[in-house]
């Protein structure tokens, strides 16, 4: 459906409009004490927050999506997006003031739709990148300032995180019973070293389903330490450095009549952080390959999924998108991802995650 001239225009400039306003920051801390008493006037008080707030954010990423450089705007996959988000901006915009308890669910049957607009984002814009890479000529011929597009992608995926959890945090406060201890998207006693087993049995089953089987997983820790988090924030970061672990130890031993070694997966819980280690023995990465782990630009798998998303996030290189994503979801509260190699030998993945709950999201 394409919009007439002057109704486009008139977007465009309250897009721009919009996109200058100032955002409003969020900790887990207070989306925990907020969503405690989730009572019809805090949902109202949520609704009319998210009223005005989201559209700020979305418009921000629009007007990044059309100054793209490399002409990377100009790319199918990526004009895909700029149109969901526009999209989203005008479904929000043209909402009316939310002010009972049925603008509120109608409200909130909005935003959850435009979540499901945009659960392809990611694996568009890599097709998006990849189209771009081919037109340069590949890797190898990439010119100078291509560093701007990896600074662009790490801003708008930390940009939609944040989008998605207020979203889903808004819609999940109105689960009718929810499970003792969860608010919302936050379970307030997560246990790291559940949530590590999980995870490892989950990357184990695609690890076997590839290669035939799989490598051991150790964990150690205290199995009653727990702590506030997201809890699919912290699945999907640890089934990426397992699932990559894995990988490379069973890719390193395949022919090899040696026993794959285990996979060893450490939890410490400290004052200010919960660290998680994830080591492996599958011959680590070269010094001079380190930094192109965190970018999206040198994915080492060749095909992206296809835009259906039917095989998002199944096989086991996926589309090289993994752990720059997961720093980021560990850095939206305030955490990080380091990793640590020894060519030759094996990778140390330290997984460092904000005990305090207090650090505000990083806003762009």
């Amino acid at each position: 459906m394409m919009a007439s001239e002057p109704v486009a225009r008139a977007v465009a400039e309250e897009v721009a409009r919009w996109g200058g306003m100032r955002q409003t920051g969020v900790t887990l801390r207070y989306m925990m004490e907020f969503g405690a008493r989730p009572t019809e006037r805090n949902l109202l008080r949520s609704a009319q927050f998210l009223h005005k707030e989201l559209p700020i954010r979305i418009a921000r990423r629009a007007l990044d999506l059309d100054s793209l450089p490399f002409g990377l705007s100009t790319k199918p996959a990526v004009l895909k997006v700029r149109d969901w988000y526009l999209d989203s901006f005008r479904d929000i915009r043209y909402f009316p003031e939310v002010r009972n308890r049925d603008d509120e669910l109608a409200f909130t049957q909005m935003i959850k739709m435009i979540r499901v607009r945009h659960n392809n984002v990611v694996p568009t814009m890599a097709l998006g990148v990849q189209q771009l890479k081919k037109d340069l000529g590949g890797t190898k011929a990439f010119p100078p300032g291509i560093d701007e597009i990896h600074q662009f992608l790490d801003r708008f995926y930390m940009s939609r995180i944040g989008i998605r959890m207020l979203i889903g945090q808004h819609v999940a406060l109105h689960e009718p019973d929810p499970e003792p201890g969860v608010i919302g998207l936050i379970s307030t006693r997560l246990s790291p070293m559940l949530a590590a087993q999980h995870a490892s049995e989950d990357a184990r089953a695609i690890c076997m389903r590839e290669y035939g089987s799989a490598p051991d997983v150790n964990i150690y820790g205290d199995p009653d330490f727990t702590f506030p988090y997201v809890k699919p924030h912290l699945h999907l970061m640890m089934f990426e450095l397992v699932k990559n672990s894995l990988r490379a130890v069973q890719e390193r031993y395949m022919n090899s009549d040696k026993h794959a070694p285990p996979v060893r997966i450490i939890v410490a819980d400290g004052a200010e952080d919960v660290t998680i280690k994830i080591s492996d023995e599958g011959g680590g990465i070269p010094r001079s390959g380190l930094s192109r782990i965190f970018t999206y630009l040198y994915s080492t798998a060749e095909n992206p999924p296809d835009l259906d998303g039917h095989n998002e996030g199944v096989t086991m290189a996926g589309y090289g998108y993994g752990i720059p994503i997961s720093r980021l979801y560990a850095r939206y509260f305030g955490g990080d991802l380091q990793i640590i190699s020894m060519e030759g030998y094996g990778t140390d993945a330290y997984l460092h995650l904000s005990r305090l709950g207090d650090s505000e999201e990083p806003l762009h």
